[in-house]
């Protein structure tokens, strides 16, 4: 029988079967215009279009103010096939638990926890697990460069968290690796970043970039706006445009969230599209 590693994110399991979700009504779930909390507490599963014994729970999507890309967790059981994304759609695969397996261009490929895979806009594939799995998501409909200078689309790709380089960040402590290439055919990238405890962001940060982020490992402080959230492993937010954001690492081991961020586009035409 094929052995299956240890959870390399047993506090995000651990987060999910807290105390918290026997209180009658209680939940740190909280939506407001610029910014959400989806805490485990609050996950609400239901059939995923065109996957087969599988289950998910979307937290962003276009029903959110002016947000133009979806996050959700598949939870895949034994047996298990993903549906293909929307045309023209691009999709962001990261494997949390669980072993799966890719078909994509001829080729076979084991995704295990903390590997990942990229798909371009309207190629075929398969994801497939035997003995199920639990995948991060992001997806969104390509976002084609207004630039004549950019000639190329983006490729297919996949990989290892942790062999990919750890990059300077100036003015930074915090550990970030991208998963996505920096070049202007991609539309979004993918970061994993890690903190120590008691390590913060210094720049509280400000910009039209939307993001979602799920926390993997750890716990800390999370600004948004006027707000301060107490947030650990399993919670999983969302900050639209230009929302003031912050984190702080707190506890006693390191911090991990995997974050998603717009790339590479004038707002002009990200945005300007969402008002006419």
């Amino acid at each position: 029988d094929e052995k299956i590693p240890p959870p390399l994110h047993l506090e995000m399991r651990r987060a999910s079967m807290s105390n918290e979700t026997d209180l009658p009504g209680f939940t740190r779930t909280v939506y407001e215009r610029d910014h959400a909390l989806v805490t485990p507490e609050s996950r609400v599963w239901t059939g995923l279009q065109g996957w087969k014994n599988t289950i998910g729970a979307h937290f962003v999507s276009p029903a959110m103010m002016s947000t133009h890309f979806t996050m959700y967790l598949a939870k895949m059981g034994e047996e298990s096939s993903a549906g293909m994304p929307p045309n023209g759609a691009e999709r962001f695969v990261f494997v949390v638990q669980g072993v799966a397996e890719i078909q994509v261009q001829g080729k076979t490929i084991r995704l295990e926890e903390d590997h990942y895979a990229y798909f371009p806009p309207d190629l075929p594939h398969e994801i497939t697990s035997t003995t199920g799995a639990v995948l991060h998501i992001n997806e969104r409909i390509y976002s084609v460069p207004h630039s004549s200078d950019v000639d190329k689309r983006p490729e297919f790709l996949h990989g290892i968290t942790e062999e990919q380089p750890v990059l300077p960040v100036p003015g930074e402590i915090f550990v970030l690796r991208k998963l996505l290439p920096q070049t202007p055919e991609y539309d979004f990238n993918i970061h994993v970043m890690d903190f120590e405890p008691g390590e913060f962001l210094n720049v509280k940060e400000y910009h039209y970039n939307q993001h979602s982020l799920l926390l993997l490992q750890g716990q800390g402080i999370y600004r948004l706006g006027e707000n301060w959230y107490p947030v650990q492993a399993g919670d999983v937010i969302w900050m639209g445009a230009y929302v003031p954001q912050w984190y702080c690492a707190l506890g006693k081991q390191r911090s991990r969230y995997i974050l998603y961020k717009d790339t590479n586009r004038d707002p002009l035409f990200e945005y300007g599209k969402s008002f006419q």
